[in-house]
């Protein structure tokens, strides 16, 4: 397995490749705006390198929210994500959150599931 590290504050370009290989997508957001706003955030590191992430954001009390869940896809169906949502789950509640909240699509309602979320009725609108 990987290892974990707590709050590791990866630079841009360890985001930027993670970001592209897991999302297919350009250009990550903004961490290094977001992080120190965050609750936790945990890096999976192998060989040095950043292969997953999860940040785990927060309303400055007791919610807390599980976003941006990341594994490159090479290394995925490994366990990596279930370790990272887990010591999420774990240092969130260290820090003083009660309730852990995570949004996503049907194609992972069964990872979450796995994990320990339940099915919580939510209302979503799109700002943007």
């Amino acid at each position: 397995m990987p290892e974990l590290r707590i709050d590791p504050f990866p630079s841009p370009d360890e985001f930027a490749a993670l970001w592209a290989a897991a999302w297919s997508a350009s250009e990550p957001p903004d961490f290094a705006r977001i992080l120190p706003r965050s609750l936790a955030h945990l890096g999976a590191y192998h060989e040095g390198r950043l292969i997953g992430f999860v940040n785990v954001a927060w309303d400055g009390g007791i919610h807390a929210f599980i976003l941006d869940t990341s594994v490159h896809p090479d290394l995925r169906r490994q366990g990596i994500a279930t370790e990272l949502v887990m010591e999420a789950v774990r240092v969130a509640r260290e820090r003083g959150a009660e309730w852990l909240h995570v949004d996503f699509e049907p194609h992972v309602r069964g990872f979450y599931r796995a994990c320990g979320f339940r099915p919580t009725e939510a209302g979503l609108i799109r700002l943007g």
